[in-house]
């Protein structure tokens, strides 16, 4: 592990939707990689470029959240284990850190029959959060939002969506942002004052974990070797809570459309087809997603490449979502602020910065280099 055992205090990471997979997944590998009971795969801030750029170790993460499930983290845990997410005994190994996380959950929201108004919403939401900082002494703590994919909000609506009632809630107690979901955090017309006059760091949107993943790496090729893509359709089958909540027509409609801005940011055009989400209970927390690409070859050859992926988004997304909240932290003490386009390596829609995934592999190293000259 290349962790920095010398940077000063603890770091805390408060999670939006804290008792779900992802959020789960990221605590328990946390536990096991700092016990040394498993590497850390998956995990590019855990390799060698980044060993000198002063990130928080993870035996300094200190985690809480939100959460409106009332299920505790270690029987999450088990639920995760017996679904082939975690290794066998892990839960019991780290029983410990898994209930100290729990402990610092609290009840999110807004809840059916809440009266409270959206100021009041985030205020009580600023106050868990601060409360979090004092109560743990945490030298700073990142909101990172992992919960499910909610709708588009309609334009006319005058309630804020509820990942922008966290982000704001964020802002308000003064801690950097982490948006790994497609709900619309602090995109909404609404924060855009907060976030400028804020001076504090934010990175998403959309974490590209799987399909998507794929989708960046291949669309490049063909530009690069001046093939022309005529159609790109693809099919994802899943189950779990995602599944579950992008069931919803307008959640999978908010999903998609990161998917479909990494071809057409790359290829240039936006290439006829759509992709399908379809919820397979069966599936639990894996999934498989297909893609059919249609493409013309010299003297107008058509040729064809399909590709499929199966995983699991938990045991994909969470290395990444320990990355930026490290990441994210370690660029609010070396002082920077607003968008970090250099991320965009994380995200499907990400703030700023080139889309394909080589050059944005390149712009996160630059990045681990700026953070080592702010030491």
């Amino acid at each position: 592990m290349t962790t920095n055992d010398s940077t000063a205090g603890r770091t805390g990471v408060w999670f939006v939707g804290a008792r779900g997979s992802v959020a789960t997944t990221a605590v328990a590998g946390c536990a096991a990689v700092v016990a040394g009971l498993h590497p850390a795969t998956g995990m590019v801030a855990e390799t060698p470029p980044f060993a000198e750029s002063g990130l928080p170790a993870l035996s300094s993460l200190v985690f809480g959240g939100h959460d409106t499930a009332s299920c505790p983290l270690p029987k999450r845990a088990e639920a995760l284990t017996a679904a082939g997410v975690l290794p066998h005994g892990l839960p019991n190994t780290i029983a410990a850190e898994l209930e100290a996380a729990d402990a610092e959950i609290r009840l999110g929201g807004p809840m059916p029959g809440d009266t409270r108004d959206d100021d009041e919403l985030i205020a009580a939401f600023a106050d868990d959060i601060t409360a979090f900082v004092r109560r743990t002494g945490v030298a700073r703590a990142v909101v990172v939002n992992v919960s499910s994919t909610e709708p588009e909000p309609a334009a006319d609506d005058p309630r804020l969506p509820a990942s922008s009632l966290y982000a704001a809630a964020a802002l308000k107690a003064g801690c950097p942002y982490v948006n790994f979901t497609p709900s619309t955090g602090l995109r909404s017309a609404a924060l855009a004052d907060a976030v400028s006059t804020s001076g504090l760091p934010h990175a998403g949107r959309d974490g590209k974990t799987g399909q998507t993943l794929l989708r960046s790496v291949l669309a490049p090729m063909f530009v690069q070797r001046a093939l022309d893509v005529r159609a790109w359709s693809g099919t994802n089958l899943l189950g779990g809570g995602d599944g579950a909540a992008l069931a919803d027509p307008a959640a999978a409609a908010a999903k998609n459309a990161g998917k479909e801005r990494v071809l057409a940011d790359t290829l240039g055009i936006a290439p006829e087809g759509e992709v399908h989400i379809d919820d397979v209970p069966a599936l639990g927390e894996w999934k498989t997603a297909w893609d059919h690409i249609a493409f013309d070859g010299f003297l107008g050859s058509r040729m064809i490449l399909q590709t499929i992926w199966q995983g699991c988004d938990s045991a994909l997304a969470a290395p990444l979502v320990l990355d930026l909240a490290r990441l994210v932290s370690r660029a609010h003490e070396a002082g920077l602020t607003g968008p970090l386009p250099e991320l965009g390596f994380y995200f499907k829609d990400p703030d700023g910065g080139p889309a394909a995934l080589a050059e944005q592999f390149d712009a996160l190293l630059s990045f681990a280099e700026r953070l080592k000259e702010s030491k």
